[in-house]
């Protein structure tokens, strides 16, 4: 037996997880982590653009402080959260708890724009994972069957059909929807590459604290309140100049 495999044999004996299977559930959360993801979210600032063009947002330290304020009060409390009752409903291979789930979150979108963004990545999603063989079978025919499909939805069934745990795909989400915050900001304020990556560093805990936060958070707590938000949404399908869509 040659060295390499006496290694992984010892660390099985030993009881010290599987390296190789550790290491592809990190590169399954990086790729479905990644802006290169096929779903078009670059195209999308959440509401961020209006704010921005208006001068509400000039600097970096405003950038920071409403990214925070949506993190903890909307993203966080409710599609975060909702995310982690599609993972585990596709856990149980439970189509009309997925299905329930999804009607939910389309329903909580306030304006056309929030509605079309998680539309729109929604369906991309569903196509390139029934494409590539990713989902279970009989959660792919439900979710195809349903006249609309919601991000966080297939983005949670797609997190544990990768065999990632809740605490993992939580992160993953938090750490996606933060980045593009974050690069919407380098241009729409405009920032720097080096404030950016400063914005990720000291944001980066409290995107941690949010997925810790929406793991334990029960159905009768979710929700978001921010109106400033909605306005933001509102008054960006009317802006004359625009970069994103929402």
């Amino acid at each position: 037996m040659n060295s390499a495999h006496a290694d992984h044999d010892t660390g099985r004996r030993s009881g010290r997880p599987d390296r190789a299977i550790d290491a592809l559930r990190i590169t399954r959360l990086l790729q479905l982590s990644s802006p290169t993801l096929p779903v078009g979210a670059y195209s999308w600032s959440g509401g961020l653009e209006w704010p921005c063009d208006s001068g509400l947002i000039g600097d970096e330290r405003a950038a920071r402080g409403w990214i925070v304020a949506v993190l903890e009060r909307s993203f966080g409390t409710l599609e975060l959260p909702v995310m982690l009752r599609a993972h585990r409903a596709a856990a149980a291979v439970d189509s009309a708890r997925l299905l329930q789930w999804n009607e939910e979150f389309i329903a909580s979108r306030e304006t056309a724009e929030t509605r079309a963004e998680t539309l729109q990545m929604g369906y991309s999603a569903l196509v390139l994972s029934t494409s590539l063989g990713w989902l279970d079978a009989a959660l792919a025919d439900a979710l195809q069957a349903a006249p609309e499909v919601a991000y966080p939805i297939v983005w949670g069934a797609l997190a544990q059909a990768f065999d990632l745990d809740e605490r993992t795909a939580a992160a993953g989400y938090a750490w996606s929807w933060l980045e593009n915050q974050v690069m919407a900001s380098v241009r729409l304020v405009p920032l720097g590459q080096t404030a950016a990556q400063r914005l990720l560093a000291d944001l980066s805990q409290a995107a941690a604290r949010a997925a810790q936060a929406a793991i334990d958070l029960d159905d009768a707590s979710l929700g978001s309140w921010l109106p400033g938000l909605t306005i933001a949404s509102c008054r960006h399908e009317t802006q004359y100049s625009r970069l994103f869509r929402s």
